[in-house]
């Protein structure tokens, strides 16, 4: 058995270091905010902290495929709003999300953090996901709260903007919306049955924010792909 174990982790390690110029490392930091039923239109509604890592391997300059793990919060209280319905129900929550994805990655233009320095593409993604969610969910007119935690799925879609600013130095910029198929974030299942609609049926929540990436390399592999690197580069 230590054997086998042995010899998956030099294959990982193998595999890892020869997928190495093909692949990105990130760290994300911004905010998390929701839309449901308590908050069925403002954007950046409430946003709160989030963060993230991520790893993304690069098919080719147009399309990559990427895993991430975030994690963020979220809130809504209806005294948040104006409306006489809201004021009178009184409903609020607190949510913690961590959030593990898989996404394809498209870019418009091509992109690599070993091309020209300061070459840019927005790009759009999708993929399949899962979360844990912990969280609390109260009346103001009972007093009352519960806290509950579940996993839940969700569908991943992003939009944002990538520049490389320096060698295997990238930046990128993203507004993440996740489709779920939990309408129970908030506390609140479409109580207000007159202003329900399709897209709320479901709760959604968002990251936005900015990312840095970059791009390992050796210099001992002595490969020509990595000439750019290493010389100074085009502009």
């Amino acid at each position: 058995m230590k054997n086998i174990v042995c010899f998956f982790l030099v294959c990982n390690i193998f595999i890892s270091l020869a997928g190495q110029r093909n692949s990105d490392y990130g760290i994300f930091g911004g905010v998390s905010s929701y839309f449901g039923d308590i908050n069925p239109s403002r954007i950046f509604y409430s946003p709160r902290p989030a963060a993230g890592i991520f790893y993304r391997y690069n098919l080719n300059l147009r399309q990559a495929l990427r895993a991430s793990l975030f994690y963020g919060g979220i809130r809504g209280n209806d005294l948040d709003f104006n409306n006489d319905f809201q004021q009178a129900r009184k409903d609020w929550f607190r949510s913690s999300i961590g959030e593990l994805t898989g996404q394809f990655e498209f870019n418009f233009f091509k992109y690599s953090t070993m091309g020209k320095q300061w070459e840019f593409s927005p790009y759009l993604a999708a993929g399949v996901g899962a979360i844990y969610l912990a969280t609390t969910t109260g009346n103001g007119n009972t007093g009352t709260s519960i806290s509950s935690s579940s996993f839940q799925p969700v569908l991943p879609f992003s939009v944002g903007f990538k520049i490389n600013i320096y060698k295997n130095l990238g930046l990128e910029a993203e507004y993440g919306f996740r489709k779920t198929f939990y309408d129970n974030f908030d506390g609140v299942k479409n109580k207000d049955f007159a202003k329900s609609t399709a897209i709320h049926n479901n709760d959604w929540y968002t990251f936005t924010g900015l990312a840095l990436t970059w791009k390992i390399y050796s210099k001992l592999a002595g490969c020509p792909a990595f000439s750019d690197v290493d010389s100074k580069r085009k502009r």
